[in-house]
């Protein structure tokens, strides 16, 4: 009877009753049922990225449906400097612009890195910036850029021209080229471009043509 007893109060040790009444589940369960539903303890959720970062993928795949957006080419780089009004035209120029960019890349490379890209912006804050220091200079630099899209240009307009309104406008068609078009400007077909015999027995242009059947059936009547 005493063996009973001891075994029945070990079980009852091992197995504490929470306050709700219910069991309290150990470690091991509690890490298995947190890896069945994919998540763990201290799991960190994914970077988003930065508004200076998301600019620069954007200008690193306009006009290139191939690029990664991890590089900036030469040409979308200069890009970027005019639509976030880096250049200014007075401190920094489109020459500058072109200087730094081929300082920051490496030799064999066509395209710059986000860090690449970053170390390009803190040369031209220098210039850009030169009232500040060096950190908020590079901070302005940046503020230009985050959020910033590719500026994409409007299709041209077509201006009219007196030339091509005066050889479109029918009204002002002379000799057989004004026969092929009918008073509202439609194209007559096959008989504005021939000579049709007109069988009629009128002279063309007579007022009175079609009248001569209802003349005789009326003097008939009578």
């Amino acid at each position: 009877m005493s063996d009973k007893k001891v075994k029945t109060a070990k079980l009852t040790n091992k197995t504490a009753v929470g306050p709700n009444s219910e069991p309290v589940k150990d470690k091991g369960h509690s890490r298995l049922s947190s890896e069945s539903n994919g998540t763990s303890e201290g799991a960190s959720a994914p970077n988003e990225l930065s508004a200076l970062e998301e600019a620069f993928r954007k200008f690193a795949v306009h006009g290139d449906t191939r690029a990664s957006g991890k590089e900036l080419h030469g040409k979308n780089w200069s890009k970027l400097c005019k639509d976030c009004c880096v250049i200014d035209g007075k401190n920094v120029t489109l020459t500058d612009v072109d200087i730094v960019f081929s300082k920051v890349k490496k030799k064999s490379c066509r395209a710059v890195t986000f860090d690449q890209f970053k170390e390009a912006l803190g040369e031209l804050a220098k210039k850009r910036f030169k009232d500040k220091p060096g950190e908020e200079a590079v901070e302005e630099v940046y503020k230009l850029i985050e959020g910033k899209s590719p500026i994409i240009s409007g299709v041209t307009k077509a201006v009219a021209s007196p030339t091509v309104s005066r050889l479109t406008d029918t009204s002002k068609f002379t000799g057989s080229h004004k026969e092929r078009f009918d008073a509202s400007g439609k194209g007559k077909g096959k008989a504005g471009r021939e000579e049709l015999v007109d069988m009629s027995g009128y002279v063309p242009g007579y007022k009175h043509a079609g009248t001569y059947a209802k003349k005789v059936k009326g003097s008939k009547q009578i």
